[in-house]
């Protein structure tokens, strides 16, 4: 047990505060349970008990009265279905039922039913044995479930934290005593506690294993996360998925090695790349009209399509190896669009014998059966004569732990990874110094998602995000359907309305019972010829939409991605959320993305569309620009100065539409530009010196040093060592209205990973022309 919580027993009993023989027996057990230093909550009624219990993880022991609710009935249903509900959300936490031996209730072992009956642990007859023998009991049975749910590493750090051990060994602060020797270690160390500084060991500590060889409780901590995710073999990774991804690709590929990249990746993939002196062979994921990143259609991972473009790209002319020896997938996208994974491998794997799932933000699929078949760790999916497959996962993404907890999930194939090589590369990344409180919530993070508490866990997010997209459809159906010809709301990007599985008639999304939208992925799937979606090419059950994702659209995009004469740019909204404390994971042109991880709660996300309602009041009434964003108008006072919220959003919006900065994105998008150079090649230009600080607008025909990512959309509209093309063509075109777009709109600036914003002016790194 941690030392340093007191044991919780929560007494579930509507009779408890009655003064009768039972109600006063009842007493003298929470007065030995106290004796004995535990917590007692008590829950007098049916209807606290159910609400409660959710909100108490905090119990390592619940007591429950068989006559609550229905006193009297031979049922005895309410009682029963509270300790379904319990066991449904904790298989080990001990419940003990509590009886009279009277004569109506004498027969109540005989009496239960086998479901109950396997629901239990133990019985109480609190007119039988003494109150200080039953405390025991309770004692003993909290302190068993206590201990146990303590995973293998974590497990061991607390009792290693209880020895109180001399430091003679890294690291230097021993414990937080340097700290504690000087004035501003001491605000440090009051600030984290002690707990955190006695946790941060090193490796001289023998009996907690080692990262690096995989030893000891660390070593069986991995073991467990591997059986609790479904893997064959399971590495933790402190430092993040970047480096999680850098570690597959340095247990699979090297020098001129070919690549089949999504186009869609992680900036860490272009490292991976980078590092490894390989060559990237891009697969071109679908658009839509908001903008949104779809799936890679089956076509461009057929095995005749990745020939045809192994064969063109310039780049493997003198490699002699031509089959590709690895595949990154991004699953799910970054707006929640998540791929039959069953599909996936068995077209990559006609070409590659190891496919790696980057599921940074996509850790908790496997706890869910909405996502059945959509995850690479699936039950039932191993096939030796299959390709290996990896899975990373950004641990502390979606799921909980700290920040950079990643983990790497393997199921090998017709290729297995030996891990005495596989473990070179990962210790090349990998320090000899790791925080061992990452390395503990990890562990941690495994043992909240085993057995039945991981599917608890996600429905309660699943559930979430579908009453907010729910309650946001019918408030745009009510506010639209008045008939005023101005009024507007807030759009969902989810279908418009849903096929019930048993009538197959068409129900509007917001009417469609929460069971079904939570239980059935049909209802999630994108269907071909679905006008909401706006891909095309997909066959039925290809890709869903992962619920939990939230997209919210803003008005001003017609349905062939045109844009209208009226809407509301994402900037401005998120701008103004962002002054009430809201933050939003990413947003486009148009649309803005939230996500509903296991952290959200009711209370956030009606707080979330009372400001929208707030937005859309300041907007109407046209709000001045100074009561709404006062640092903004103080920062550029000249040109901002006596606008409105609704004069800033229409100026923005005709600047989109008039410079067709939606048009050009699609454009810049459309294809890969000409490669040149390889990305190792690319970057020794950079680090040697031999490269020009270029503007975009003398930049026609350069190779570029660095990869070039607008966010939005978060990937590379130029990779290191492509082309950029001609001046007037659509990628040198596209930045350029990005450059003008932020000389315009200061303080709106966008995010492009690869250029400098030098006094308005993008600069982009080319290397040098004519350099050997």
């Amino acid at each position: 047990m941690n030392p340093e919580e007191k044991l919780t027993v929560v007494i579930i009993d509507d009779t408890i505060h009655i003064d009768n023989p039972h109600g006063r027996t009842i007493g003298r057990i929470v007065k030995g349970l106290a004796d004995f230093d535990l917590d007692v909550i008590t829950i007098a009624s049916l209807e606290d008990a159910r609400s409660a219990y959710a909100n108490l993880p905090e119990a390592d022991c619940i007591l429950v009265n068989w006559n609550l609710g229905d006193s009297g009935s031979k049922t005895h249903a309410d009682a029963k279905k509270l300790i379904h509900e319990i066991r449904q959300r904790n298989e080990d936490i001990p419940i003990f039922l509590m009886a009279e031996p009277a004569e109506e209730t004498a027969t109540t072992l005989t009496s239960l039913s086998v479901d109950t009956i396997r629901e239990i642990n133990e019985y109480i007859y609190i007119m039988d044995d003494t109150p200080e023998f039953i405390a025991g009991r309770i004692t003993a049975a909290a302190n068993r479930y206590k201990e146990q749910l303590l995973p293998p590493f974590f497990g061991a750090l607390v009792r290693f934290s209880r020895d109180f051990e001399y430091s003679w060994h890294t690291p230097g602060h021993a414990g937080g005593t340097a700290f504690r020797k000087s004035p501003a270690g001491r605000l440090f160390y009051k600030f984290f506690g002690e707990q955190l500084f006695r946790s941060d060991l090193s490796i001289s500590v023998g009996e907690l294993g080692s990262l690096l060889d995989h030893s000891g409780p660390l070593g069986e901590a991995e073991r467990y996360a591997a059986k609790v995710f479904g893997a064959d073999q399971t590495y933790f990774v402190t430092n993040g998925t970047s480096t999680a991804n850098k570690i597959v690709f340095f247990g699979r590929v090297s020098k001129d090695d070919i690549v089949l990249v999504d186009r869609n990746c992680h900036k860490s993939a272009e490292h991976a790349l980078t590092m490894t002196h390989s060559v990237a062979i891009f697969l071109i994921p679908t658009r839509n009209r908001y903008g949104i990143i779809g799936p890679i259609p089956p076509g461009e991972m057929a095995q005749k399509k990745i020939k045809v473009k192994i064969s063109e790209c310039p780049l493997t002319k003198n490699i002699a190896k031509k089959k590709p020896v690895h595949a990154v997938i991004t699953n799910s996208t970054y707006d929640g669009l998540c791929y039959h994974a069953t599909d996936v491998e068995d077209l990559l794997g006609k070409s590659v014998d190891s496919i790696h799932f980057d599921e940074a933000w996509y850790g908790y699929a496997r706890f869910n059966p909405l996502y059945s078949e959509r995850f690479a760790m699936r039950d039932g999916a191993k096939n030796p004569e299959g390709p290996t497959v990896f899975a990373t996962q950004s641990t502390h993404k979606l799921l909980a732990a700290l920040s950079q907890a990643s983990m790497i999930h393997i199921r090998n194939g017709r290729l297995p990874i030996v891990h005495s090589r596989f473990n070179e590369g990962f210790m090349m990344h990998s320090s000899t110094s790791p925080l061992y409180t990452i390395m503990a919530s990890l562990d941690v993070s495994s043992k909240m998602m085993q057995g039945a508490a991981g599917r608890v866990l996600t429905t309660e997010s699943i559930e979430e995000a579908i009453r907010f997209r729910r309650t946001m459809a019918r408030i745009r159906r009510e506010i639209c359907g008045r008939g005023k010809q101005d009024d507007w709301w807030f759009e969902m990007w989810q279908p418009d309305a849903i096929r019930d599985p048993m009538t197959k008639k068409k129900i509007p999304f917001e009417e469609v019972p929460l069971e079904t939208l939570r239980d059935t992925p049909s209802c999630w799937v994108l269907h071909p010829g679905e006008k909401w979606h706006g891909f095309t090419g997909l066959p039925d059950n290809y890709c869903m939409l992962d619920p939990i994702k939230v997209t919210v659209v803003m008005p001003g995009v017609k349905d062939d991605g045109s844009l209208e004469p009226w809407g509301i740019p994402a900037a401005m909204v998120v701008r103004f959320l962002d002054t009430r404390g809201i933050v939003n994971e990413k947003s486009g042109d148009y649309i803005i993305l939230f996500l509903f991880s296991m952290g959200n709660t009711k209370g956030k996300w009606g707080t979330l569309i009372t400001e929208l309602f707030e937005f859309k009041r300041h907007y109407d009434e046209g709000t001045p620009l100074e009561e709404i964003f006062p640092d903004l108008t103080k920062l550029y006072p000249e040109r901002y100065g006596g606008m409105t919220l609704k004069s800033l959003a229409d100026e923005m919006h005709a600047f989109k539409k008039d410079h067709r900065m939606c048009d050009l994105l699609e454009e810049a998008y459309s294809g890969i530009p000409e490669p040149a150079v390889s990305y190792a090649d690319a970057f020794r230009s950079l680090v040697q010196g031999e490269v020009d600080h270029v503007p975009v607008s003398k930049a026609e025909n350069r190779i570029v040093a660095t990869g070039i990512f607008p966010y939005p959309p978060g990937i590379p509209v130029l990779a290191p060592g492509e082309r950029t093309g001609e001046q007037s063509g659509p990628i040198l075109q596209y930045l350029k209205s990005l450059q003008d777009f932020d000389r315009q709109f200061p303080g709106f600036e966008h995010d492009t990973h690869g250029v400098e914003n030098v006094r308005g002016e993008y600069m982009m790194y080319c290397i040098r022309e004519g350099r050997k």
